[in-house]
């Protein structure tokens, strides 16, 4: 197993020994904790490079590896030939179909006396691993969008009350240009996550291939490695806006690298610049960070010569999904089973639907407005959202003919049905709905009475 490079700090160390205090090799060995082989290869080191003590004046740490390791230069390469535009490269590949020999194909007919392909992909590598970790995988323009929570929060204030409430950072990064998005949300709750997505499309003018999320219970609701299952509200709210959702394997942070950045980006750049202020509404913190968002969107990112809304504009936005026409109104759903009476219970409310379904298990969907009942994927009954608690809205359809015909009956439709038959009649209805604690409890008597008109006649 190869021997660990010492730091920086220690390889000074060595050198100031040697060169100021004049020590020996063995000395130095015992004094910075090293064999005295480590501290022999580090003095031959600094000698080829010409190097003692004190060091030279501006001399980074970055300067002193380079000259003691310097990279191996590669046989073919010479100060004449053309290197290619890195940051070009990379962000070529980000496109749908381009490749690497592609790209290399195109640099040596405008160079014939250009590197070859292996040095071109090895140099590519690690030109690579010396820009920021958020590059190092390679994502197609309009492909994916990274979301996620941030683990630090934002406090509003209510300025009657006092109380203070904290908000969550949503934050989302494109994959080919990192361009970021970020809002303030009351909680991690299913609401507020599908809002927070619809804000995040209609920021983006469009909708990307896929959103790759994390595994929280807003998103995955069986977090399974190879066969998660989706909320079914957020696979709806995906197919409405013709976009598909992959979820992270759990515990693999590495699956979402890209917005695990965007995140300690957002916390350092948006909450950490927000901290000492107070702000008394959600409103008001969005908008502070939709001004720091679009602040950071225009920043010139080291090692690409352009900005995340530069490359958003260039590679993003012209591949991603039209919006549809309507926002996605946001909708739960509820999985139960038709009782007994054919209704299902929706926040202390009861719902009808066909008495033929009873004991099948059914799903609610509901909105703002609607509760619309499925079963087998065909929806049976459609409701208006009913304000009351404890209430029964109930379709005639939905009911056995017997029922309906119960149904249809009140104290006065019972009296005018006596009278079509005499006064007398009439009158004794009258009596004996009076008699009863509740006039529903005289009404299989009156009934009763009705059904001797077919055998007898009204005469």
């Amino acid at each position: 197993m190869p021997t660990q490079r010492l730091s920086m700090r220690r390889i000074k160390e060595v050198l100031r020994l040697k060169h100021f205090q004049g020590l020996p090799e063995r000395a130095i060995a015992r004094s910075v904790g090293v064999s005295n082989g480590v501290v022999h290869s580090y003095l031959s080191r600094a000698r080829s490079a010409g190097l003692s003590w004190p060091l030279p004046e501006g001399m980074t740490d970055e300067d002193l590896e380079l000259l003691l390791f310097p990279a191996p230069r590669p046989a073919s390469q010479s100060p004449q030939r053309p290197v290619p535009d890195w940051s070009y490269i990379d962000k070529e590949l980000r496109r749908r179909n381009v490749t690497r020999r592609l790209l290399w194909e195109e640099y040596r007919a405008v160079n014939p006396d250009g590197f070859g392909y292996t040095w071109f992909c090895t140099t590519y590598e690690a030109w690579k691993g010396r820009v920021r970790p958020s590059m190092r995988q390679i994502h197609l323009g309009g492909e994916k969008v990274f979301v996620d929570f941030a683990g630090d929060t934002m406090d509003i204030v209510d300025p009657l009350t006092g109380e203070v409430q904290p908000m969550k950072l949503f934050v989302a990064a494109m994959g080919a240009s990192n361009y970021t998005y970020a809002e303030a949300c009351p909680s991690e709750s299913l609401a507020d996550w599908i809002r927070a997505h619809v804000n995040l499309f209609t920021f983006l003018s469009g909708t990307p291939t896929f959103v790759v999320c994390d595994n929280l219970k807003a998103a995955v609701s069986n977090p399974d490695r190879y066969d998660p299952g989706l909320n079914r509200t957020y696979a709806e709210m995906a197919s409405h806006y013709g976009t598909a959702i992959l979820a992270a394997r759990p515990r693999r942070p590495k699956d979402k690298a890209k917005v695990e950045v965007a995140v300690q980006i957002a916390q350092r750049w948006i909450l950490a610049r927000l901290r000492n202020q107070r702000f008394f509404s959600r409103a008001e913190l969005n908008a502070a960070i939709k001004t720091l968002v679009d602040e950071l969107n225009a920043r010139q990112m080291r090692g690409f010569g352009s900005s995340r809304a530069e490359l958003f504009a260039e590679l993003d936005k012209p591949k991603l999904t039209p919006l549809p026409d309507q926002p996605y109104a946001f909708a739960r759903w509820k999985r139960c089973r038709l009782a007994p009476d054919y209704h299902v219970e929706v926040d202390g409310h009861w719902y009808s639907a066909p008495y033929r379904l009873i004991g099948e298990l059914v799903d609610a969907r509901i909105d703002d407005r609607t509760v619309e009942i499925f079963h087998k994927g065909q929806r049976i009954a459609s409701h208006a959202r009913a304000p009351n608690r404890r209430g029964h809205t109930t379709i005639a359809d939905h009911m056995p003919s017997a029922h309906r015909r119960y149904g249809k009956w009140t104290p006065a439709a019972v009296i005018a049905a006596g009278e079509r038959i005499g006064p007398s009649t009439a009158a004794f209805f009258q009596a004996v709905i009076d008699a009863r604690p509740h006039p529903e409890q005289g009404f299989r008597t009156c009934l009763g009475i009705l059904a001797l008109v077919k055998s007898y006649g009204a005469d």
